[in-house]
């Protein structure tokens, strides 16, 4: 009888018995590949517990099924020179799927944390409809046939959409949220490849954290874009609370104000510091008669979005400047909120608010200083994002891969 491959098994949700234990060991094999490099079988069956002959055959296995590589002999000092096993870097792929107010970039993960092909800014308009839900499955598809690595080799999709996300179940509470079925699954069944939904801030939060480029191990990511969302890194760890919503900077009461937010509720932190906001109020000036070189190009101000602005702002227009910086000492106020209470290590700022650089981040750090504990701001970092655009990508697909070898729970 013909074995079933590790692309079979992993698709298998019914899979139980020796089976099982065999998918879970060449999952163990395949983390420890991931994050160690290659090694013999000997000092594999020595970190995993388990006899040279049985990791012997899992890794044939694994070799048959194009995920693993014979490296050769290594040099040894006596003796018989073992083989070393590593990745196959060209086995599979992860697609990552970050979302956009109107626009979606893709991106195709490998093993080893490389996103080698991305599309990115593919036009999109982010509704509460099912034309939106078809219109994004077919997206992916058509990136999926253009990657040109085959459908088969695609064995998982990270989705990250912004709002209220349930990881663990799959359902969306903000967006797609017309079906029974949770919204991972749905997809799923569309695409015929296992798909896996994250909040959009912490899938961000997690490519930021994961790029090697920061070693704290208390942290919080800021995506400053339409709204405002947050990720949390809590002792090296994505935190999620209990319902698995933490990070909702964004509904925190700050203000004063009868500006009704749309998650229903006043006085919300996005009612006057996010980049929806910054977009309310810049239409507001221009029909109230301020100057702006994007009024030259847009004669209608209820035609200006927020890509226009942020253009502007690096252009150095006056009013963009001036508003961007209003924005920015309203969002340090809420920061320092965070600050005063979880004391992190850094702060960093990302998404498209965050693409103005100083002139967003200078602000909010006069609040911070001026709104939060002297003693704990001083041990903070506030930092802009070093990854920008490919951070979401690049999240999805490494959530994706450590979900699927159960590097993460």
């Amino acid at each position: 009888m013909s074995r079933h491959t590790f692309f079979e098994d992993l698709r298998n949700d019914a899979i139980t018995g020796v089976a099982y234990k065999n998918l879970q060991q060449k999952k163990q094999v395949l983390s420890w590949f991931v994050n160690a490099g290659n090694t013999t079988i000997a000092d594999l069956s020595r970190e995993l517990n388990a006899s040279v002959p049985k990791v012997g055959e899992l890794i044939n296995e694994l070799i048959a099924d194009g995920l693993v590589k014979d490296y050769g002999k290594i040099e040894a000092a006596a003796g018989r020179r073992p083989n070393v096993y590593g990745l196959e870097p060209d086995s599979f792929f992860f697609v990552g799927v970050d979302i956009k107010q109107y626009y979606v970039n893709l991106g195709l993960g490998d093993f080893r944390n490389n996103l080698v092909r991305t599309q990115e800014k593919v036009p999109f308009h982010l509704k509460n409809t099912p034309e939106a839900l078809n219109r994004l499955c077919d997206i992916i598809t058509e990136f999926i046939a253009a990657s040109g690595k085959g459908k088969k080799k695609v064995i998982g999709i990270g989705v990250n959409l912004s709002g209220r996300i349930n990881y663990r179940s799959g359902y969306s509470f903000s967006f797609f949220h017309f079906q029974e079925d949770p919204l991972s699954k749905v997809i799923e069944q569309r695409l015929g490849i296992p798909t896996f939904l994250e909040n959009d801030s912490r899938a961000v939060a997690y490519g930021e954290f994961s790029s090697g480029a920061y070693h704290e191990k208390n942290a919080f990511f800021i995506n400053l874009e339409h709204g405002i969302g947050m990720g949390l890194l809590l002792n090296g760890q994505l935190y999620y609370g209990k319902s698995g919503f933490a990070g909702d900077i964004g509904h925190i009461p700050v203000f004063d104000n009868e500006i009704l937010c749309h998650c229903g509720k006043k006085g919300c932190l996005e009612t006057e510091a996010s980049g929806a906001a910054l977009t309310r109020l810049f239409i507001r000036r221009l029909r109230e008669g301020a100057s702006s070189i994007v009024a030259k190009r847009i004669p209608n101000p209820d035609d200006v979005q927020l890509e226009d602005i942020l253009a502007a702002v690096k252009q150095e227009d006056t009013l963009a400047i001036e508003l961007i910086a209003e924005i920015g000492e309203k969002l340090g106020r809420g920061i320092a909120i965070l600050i005063n209470i979880l004391n992190p290590e850094v702060v960093i700022l990302g998404g498209a608010l965050a693409s103005t650089g100083d002139y967003i981040l200078l602000p909010i750090r006069s609040a911070i200083n001026k709104f939060s504990l002297t003693l704990v701001n001083n041990d903070t970092k506030l930092v802009l994002s070093r990854k920008g655009e490919h951070a979401g990508m690049a999240g999805a697909c490494l959530l994706v891969r450590d979900r699927l070898l159960a590097l993460i729970d």
